[in-house]
């Protein structure tokens, strides 16, 4: 919201400072010049310019990691839990950061309506994990590193005992795939990451890739 100002009244000393030194540097350099070099004007790049993650290769091969029973090991002990669990990253009530997981979230059509897709939990845990990647990065991604304890605390203790896991060379993959530049999360180049190329009517006869 832009609030208007009358010259010369109710001007906060702030502005009034700020104000004094524009008009010193004025007398620097002279009327109209621009002696700090800076440009006219300064354009933010739009949110979401850069590269995305295949939300279809999310959907079908990393959302059922989060869901997924695995052995756990911390402080010495292995249990079976889940990454979704009502302690960890539980949308709801996980404490597990900034990861945030609805569990059993069900599977959209692709060819659905965008507005549809992005109202759904599995969307949002799309989001949510791509949030936690470098994209193109998986070496340098918390989604990788964290479960792997590796150079990165895990409040939730060691998930993968090596980067051999499959779940882990799954969630690599992902990662070092992103859709083509210019091209969203929904761009069909993400159906070329499975064998074979993924049928959104029939997704269940393709495999996810993960070398």
């Amino acid at each position: 919201m832009t609030r208007r100002v009358q010259p010369g009244r109710g001007i906060p000393r702030a502005l009034a400072t700020g104000a004094l030194f524009v008009s010193v540097l004025a007398g620097c350099g002279g009327s109209g010049s621009n002696p700090l070099g800076n440009p006219q004007s300064v354009t933010n790049s739009p949110a979401g310019a850069g590269q995305r993650l295949s939300f279809a290769y999310f959907q079908y091969c990393i959302n059922p990691i989060f869901d997924a029973a695995l052995s756990i090991t911390q402080s010495g002990v292995t249990i079976n839990n889940t990454c979704s669990n009502a302690s960890c990253h539980n949308s709801s009530t996980g404490h597990g950061g900034a990861l945030r997981i609805a569990p059993g979230a069900a599977a959209v059509a692709l060819a659905s309506p965008v507005a549809t897709i992005q109202a759904s939990d599995i969307y949002r845990n799309y989001l949510s994990a791509q949030g936690e990647t470098i994209i193109g990065a998986p070496a340098q991604s918390l989604l990788v590193n964290k479960p792997l304890v590796r150079n990165v605390l895990h409040g939730g203790g060691l998930i993968f005992s090596s980067d051999q896991d499959a779940h882990v060379r799954l969630l690599e993959y992902w990662i070092s795939n992103p859709m083509p530049a210019g091209q969203n999360e929904f761009s069909t180049a993400g159906y070329n990451l499975f064998t074979p190329a993924l049928d959104p009517n029939n997704p269940g006869l393709s495999g996810c890739n993960s070398n």
